[in-house]
C-alpha cells in the first residue's frame, strides 16, 4: 500500500487544521532555499510505500523541521513531552504530526502510538540518540528505535544531517550556512529468534547507528567512529 496521508491519530483530537502541514512544508522549503545552501542527496531512496521508520542524527532544533520539508509524504514525529504542556505549542506540534514521549524512561503510550503509525502505513521520524548532540557528533543511542522497528517490521530509512550546527543566534542569516541532508538506502532489521532482550536491542541499535554514520563525514561519527566509512 502507499503512504496514508490521512491523519486519524487519536492524540490529534479535534485540533487538526486541514492543509496546515502542507502549508508549513512549503514555507520551510522556501526558507531553506532563501536562507541556507541546502543540498539533498539520495531522495530517490525514499520508498514509495509505507510503513517507514526514518532515523537520523540530531544536531539542531531545526533537524525535524528540515526532514519534514524534504520528505514529500507526511511524517509523524516523537517530540519531548514538554513541548505539549502549553496550548499554543501543543496545537502546533499536533498539527505537524508530533506526539509526546517522556524521555529517560520507557513510555508505553508513546510506544503504542509509534506502532499505530506503523500499522497505518505511515512514516515516523525518530532520533535514536534521544536528544541533540552538544558537539555535533553521534552519541550513544537509546534502544527505542530498534524496539519499534523490530516489533513493526517496518523498513528503516537512515538520514545523515550535517551543517545545522551552524544555525544558531542570528549571524547565520548573513552567510547562508551549507546544510547537507543525505538519505541512505532503506533496510530491514534481521528477524530476532526468541525474546527481544536488551542485549539484542543494543546490537540492532548499533546496526541502525552504523547506517547513519555511513552517511556522515568522519568528524561527525563520534561514538560510532569505528563504524563509519
Amino acid at each position: 500500500m502507499g503512504y496514508n496521508d490521512n491523519y486519524s491519530f487519536s492524540w490529534f483530537g479535534g485540533e487538526v487544521l486541514p492543509g496546515f502541514y502542507r502549508s508549513c512544508q512549503i514555507g520551510v522549503r522556501i526558507l531553506l532555499l532563501l536562507l541556507t545552501r541546502c543540498q539533498l542527496k539520495g531522495k530517490e531512496n525514499v520508498p514509495a510505500r509505507g510503513p517507514l521508520l526514518i532515523v537520523s542524527n540530531h544536531i539542531n532544533l531545526t533537524d525535524p523541521i528540515i526532514i519534514g520539508a524534504v520528505i514529500d509524504q507526511k511524517v509523524a514525529f516523537m517530540a519531548k513531552e514538554g513541548l505539549f504542556r502549553f496550548k499554543f505549542s501543543r496545537f502546533f506540534m499536533r498539527n505537524l504530526g508530533a506526539f509526546p514521549v517522556h524521555r529517560g524512561r520507557m513510555d508505553v503510550e508513546a510506544l503504542r502510538q509509534a506502532l499505530q503509525v506503523m500499522a497505518e502505513g505511515k512514516a515516523l521520524v525518530m532520533f535514536p540518540e534521544g536528544s541533540r548532540s552538544r558537539n555535533s557528533q553521534l552519541q550513544s543511542a537509546l534502544l527505542g528505535s530498534a524496539l519499534i522497528a523490530s516489533r513493526s517490521g517496518a523498513l528503516i530509512l537512515p538520514i545523515g544531517i550535517s551543517g545545522t550546527e551552524n544555525i544558531k543566534g542570528v549571524a547565520w542569516l548573513l552567510h547562508r550556512p551549507r546544510i547537507t541532508v543525505n538519505i541512505g538506502c532503506p533496510f530491514s532489521l534481521p528477524p530476532v529468534d526468541g525474546r527481544l532482550t536488551k542485549e539484542k536491542r543494543a546490537e540492532l541499535t548499533r546496526s541502525i547507528m552504523s547506517r547513519i554514520a555511513d552517511l556522515l563525514s568522519p568528524e561527525y561519527h563520534g561514538d560510532y567512529a569505528e563504524r563509519g566509512n
